[in-house]
C-alpha cells in the first residue's frame, strides 16, 4: 500500500532573494583618526550637484548629528586635550559653525586647535574665530609645476582683517594680506607675498614654494624670522627708533629690508623703457 502525501502538507520554496547591503564610503561620513598626537577630524566634501544623495545626506545638521554620535562613542577616547585638527575639505564653514564644533569637542575635553580647509571663506572664518589654518590650493592645481609659481597660478589673496595672536599660524596658496599685527609667536606662510598692514612681529615665509620674486611689507618690520623661498634671516635685535613702511626682498645678497619707498621708486625705474 503506498502513501501519498496529503496536498495541503507539500510545501513549496522558492530561492530567497539576495538582501541588498548598502555600502558606505567612510570618506562621505564624519570620522576620527589619529596621527602624531594628534587627532585628525575629518568631514566629508561638498558635492556641487543639487540632485546628489551623497549632498542631501551631507548637510550641517546631518553632519552635526554623526559628530555628536562620533563624540558620545568610545571611539576618540582620547588624553584630556588633546590637539583636534579638523580636515574641512571643500566644505564652507562659518564662525558659528566651527564655534559649535569647538564647544562639542570641549564638552569631551578635546580641543580644536587648527583647520584645513581648501576654501577662502572657512579659512577667513577660522582665523576670526583664532583657530590655526592651513589653506591648500585646489584640487585641479595640484598636478601643476610648483617650482616658480607665476601669479596666475596663486590661489586667491587672503584678507584679513585681525591681529593674529601667538600661538596661531596660516599657510595660504596665494598672497596674503593682514589688517592688524602679527603678534610674535605667530607664523604666516604664503605662496604668493605677505602684506602686513600694520606691525609685523612673528615668523613669516612668503613665496613658500620657491618664487624669489615674493615680497614681504609691513608698516612696522620686526620679525623674529623671515623667510622668502629658500632664503632665511633674522629679524633685528632691538626696535627701530623710526617706524616707517619696510619691504622685504631677495637680492644678489640674501633677503635684504628696505624703506619701502625705496624699493617702489628701485622698480618704477627698472620698468622704464
Amino acid at each position: 500500500m503506498s502513501l501519498d502525501t496529503p496536498t495541503s502538507e507539500l510545501i513549496t520554496t522558492e530561492p530567497e532573494s539576495p538582501v541588498s547591503v548598502l555600502e558606505v564610503d567612510p570618506n562621505l561620513q564624519v570620522r576620527f583618526k589619529r596621527e602624531d598626537g594628534r587627532l585628525l577630524l575629518f568631514l566629508p566634501p561638498e558635492n556641487n550637484r543639487e540632485d546628489s544623495e551623497t549632498n542631501l545626506n551631507n548637510t550641517w545638521t546631518e553632519l552635526w548629528q554623526q559628530l555628536k554620535h562620533r563624540l558620545n562613542g568610545s571611539e576618540h577616547a582620547e588624553q584630556p586635550q588633546t590637539e583636534v585638527h579638523l580636515i574641512a575639505e571643500n566644505r564652507l564653514l562659518d564662525v558659528r559653525q566651527l564655534q559649535d564644533i569647538a564647544e562639542a569637542l570641549n564638552e569631551v575635553q578635546l580641543q580644536l586647535k587648527r583647520v584645513k580647509t581648501s576654501r577662502r571663506q572657512t579659512a577667513v572664518a577660522a582665523v576670526m574665530a583664532g583657530y590655526s589654518v592651513d589653506q591648500d590650493a585646489e584640487r585641479e592645481t595640484l598636478t601643476q609645476s610648483v617650482s616658480e609659481p607665476s601669479p596666475s597660478t596663486l590661489a586667491e589673496p587672503l584678507y584679513l582683517k585681525k591681529t593674529v595672536r601667538s600661538g596661531v599660524d596660516i599657510r595660504h596658496p596665494g598672497t596674503i594680506v593682514i589688517f592688524g599685527d602679527v603678534n610674535p609667536g605667530s607664523s604666516i606662510i604664503a605662496d604668493g607675498d605677505i602684506i602686513i598692514w600694520g606691525r609685523l612681529g612673528g615668523n613669516v615665509h612668503a613665496g613658500a614654494k620657491g618664487n624669489r620674486n615674493s615680497l614681504i611689507m609691513a608698516l612696522q618690520m620686526e620679525p623674529k624670522l623671515i623667510r622668502i623661498a629658500d632664503q632665511v634671516a633674522r629679524g633685528p635685535e632691538t626696535s627701530p627708533e623710526q617706524v616707517y613702511p619696510e619691504v622685504a626682498y631677495i637680492n644678489a645678497n640674501g633677503i635684504r629690508i628696505s624703506h619701502a619707498r625705496e624699493v617702489a621708486k628701485a622698480r618704477v625705474l627698472t620698468l622704464e623703457p
